[in-house]
């Protein structure tokens, strides 16, 4: 293979991989628990953009409750923002060995 065409696709996958960064920030998945009590909200780059209450679960007297709901609900957001990258990025993701990201 000729050492110029590896350059070349480098030169491109860098390009590719740029846009994908850019792509990540827009990406948007929302994850619930207690049936639909606790919702959160995660950009392509797993950070918490919004998080929604159901009233019925605040109450001071169970602050643990609320607090595995939220967490289950980031692992639920997590989970399907891994299978929208995978979508969305597919083989370019998958080439690459990502943890969490194999086809």
């Amino acid at each position: 293979m000729n050492p110029f065409d590896i350059m070349k696709n480098l030169a491109g996958l860098k390009d590719q991989l740029a846009k994908a960064q850019n792509e990540l920030g827009e990406l948007r998945a929302t994850g619930s628990s207690g049936g639909n009590m606790v919702k959160v909200t995660i950009n392509g780059k797993f950070e918490m953009v919004d998080i929604e209450l159901d009233p019925i679960c605040v109450d001071n007297r169970d602050v643990p409750m609320l607090q595995d709901l939220i967490v289950a609900a980031s692992h639920d957001a997590t989970a399907k923002m891994q299978e929208t990258i995978k979508q969305q990025l597919g083989p370019l993701v998958s080439s690459m060995n990502i943890p969490g990201f194999s086809q």
